[in-house]
């Protein structure tokens, strides 16, 4: 069921302006020359030089609001393409007052138009969409395709962080990240029995835990060039 347009959704996102980010050129068929003032500057951004995050399909933004409250060291980048959820993290934010977080409408295809080459020093996806159907894997977000642009804004020895409740995304995700070079460590099939400490639970964690489904989790390791 697709959700219904919040009301005043264009006047409530304009009213987010100074804790968004914009990302260029978000279509396959544009030809314009990316323009390098639109580049993520963490000076300009945030006013220091800490170590930068991302999380890719920040949904409502519970997570990074919650792990930037826990990491206030720590910049953290939410990026999330449906306008109509994004806005309850970005107003959430405005609410809470953290100066560690900006929200992106963006598409992870175009990661690297807004973040230079080794700019990232951590990546987090949290329950992205399985797209069950073979047909759409290179939809997936640890499909090859994605993980090559993540090597390239992510610093070398960087770590990708992954969860989900799909075990063959799972399974689909280890064979790309090692196809691909990533070096997986941490690597857990019900991460609640793992005794790993520290988690942060996402509203879909929430919800696939009290079901009683297994939570698989991976660190992977950017192995750069």
């Amino acid at each position: 069921m697709r959700m219904r347009k919040k009301h005043n959704l264009e006047e409530r996102i304009a009213a987010c302006s100074d804790v968004m980010l914009y990302m260029q050129n978000q279509n396959e068929h544009a030809n314009d020359p990316l323009d390098e003032s639109l580049f993520f500057d963490s000076m300009r951004v945030f006013g220091n030089n800490n170590p930068l995050h991302l999380e890719i399909g920040c949904g409502k933004g519970a997570f990074v609001l919650e792990i930037a409250q826990r990491n206030p060291d720590i910049n953290y980048v939410a990026i999330e393409k449906t306008p109509n959820v994004l806005i309850t993290g970005m107003e959430k934010l405005k609410e809470l007052g953290l100066k560690n977080v900006r929200f992106c409408l963006g598409q992870a295809e175009y990661l690297d138009h807004l973040f230079h080459e080794g700019a990232a020093d951590r990546l987090y996806l949290n329950f992205s969409c399985p797209f069950p159907k073979e047909t759409y894997a290179r939809h997936r977000l640890t499909h090859t395709r994605f993980l090559e642009i993540y090597r390239r804004v992510l610093k070398k020895g960087a770590e990708i962080h992954q969860k989900t409740d799909n075990m063959r995304l799972f399974e689909f995700s280890i064979e790309h990240f090692s196809a691909n070079g990533f070096v997986m460590k941490n690597v857990s099939l019900d991460l609640h029995k793992s005794g790993f400490e520290g988690n942060i639970m996402t509203e879909y964690e929430t919800r696939f835990t009290s079901m009683g489904l297994p939570i698989y989790r991976l660190e992977a390791v950017n192995p750069g060039k």
